[in-house]
């Protein structure tokens, strides 16, 4: 069973917890995601399956977007509603204006300094492991885009937000820098991914729902060709796909298949099953692109 699932992770569980309990129910060894989601948190979590878990390096780097609560008034330890409070601060006179000035200047790239319940790892071991030993370690600055980052409704202390955002960008951390910008401290309160990359809450289906389908959740999500879907397709002749499937380049007219340079590209011979991923690169011969295997998936 190779597939690409979007499930609606309940709130209390870990990715994990989805990815295990995916895996007893399918019967599929491999099992894996793309991009994890923080437990408190809903929402969107990709489930890869069988050879789909070879795609996860390129759906990891996909957009997201997020709704959920800011709580001003309270920065705590963990910049979320989970953390120790640290620091309560006044939000008389804080209005709606005063909010949407300090998200318009959250937009667009920032530097994060991501908080020690992130994941990152020093020496091996993660940070949140750490943070609960009571150990605090410098953590370099990384660079995150906010594309959009919106106030729908607020309610004193609680602002309810739509954002945006890159790879990598550390929701809590933008809800703690939210608290700062307006002087009374914050923390984020419920979360809820709505969006990874292609994949919609819309579409997710709940873990109850996949687990009760078992081995027919092969019924469900997508396969890989139609998964990576935003990415033009060559469709390969019998001569190209022995090339590719033994590790060869290809020679491509820009023209079959729209491509430019640097971007990925599936390859497939009819339209439904994913060969192998590509990419263009120059070939030094105009109109036309060379395209190199990445990942290939079928044998020959």
């Amino acid at each position: 069973m190779d597939r690409v699932l979007v499930v609606d992770k309940p709130s209390g569980v870990t990715s994990h917890d989805v990815v295990r309990r995916i895996r007893r129910s399918t019967g599929v060894r491999k099992v894996g995601h793309a991009g994890t989601l923080d437990p408190a948190a809903t929402g969107v979590l990709v489930v890869l399956l069988g050879k789909a878990t070879r795609l996860s390096q390129f759906l990891v780097e996909a957009d997201k977007e997020y709704r959920g609560e800011i709580v001003l008034g309270l920065a705590t330890t963990t910049q979320d509603a989970a953390g120790e409070p640290v620091e309560r601060g006044v939000t008389d006179g804080i209005g709606e204006d005063e909010v949407r000035s300090a998200f318009s200047k959250l937009t667009g790239e920032l530097e994060q300094v991501p908080p020690m319940v992130s994941a990152i790892k020093r020496e091996g071991t993660p940070l949140y492991v750490l943070a609960r030993r009571g150990v605090t370690v410098e953590r370099e600055p990384r660079r995150v885009y906010i594309s959009r980052f919106d106030l729908l409704t607020y309610d004193v202390p609680v602002a309810t937000f739509e954002v945006e955002c890159s790879k990598g960008t550390y929701v809590r951390t933008l809800a703690a820098d939210v608290g700062e910008a307006l002087g009374c401290g914050a923390h984020l309160g419920r979360l809820a991914r709505t969006r990874v990359g292609r994949f919609t809450i819309d579409e997710a289906m709940s873990l109850d729902d996949l687990e009760k389908m078992a081995a027919d959740a092969s019924a469900a999500g997508y396969s890989m060709y139609d998964a990576l879907a935003p990415w033009p397709a060559v469709h390969l002749t019998d001569d190209e796909s022995e090339s590719v499937c033994t590790g060869g380049a290809i020679s491509v007219e820009t023209s079959r298949a729209q491509l430019k340079g640097g971007e990925f590209v599936r390859l497939t011979e009819d339209g439904v099953e994913l060969v192998a991923v590509g990419q263009a690169v120059d070939s030094g011969d105009p109109g036309r692109l060379d395209v190199r295997p990445v990942k290939v998936f079928a044998a020959i």
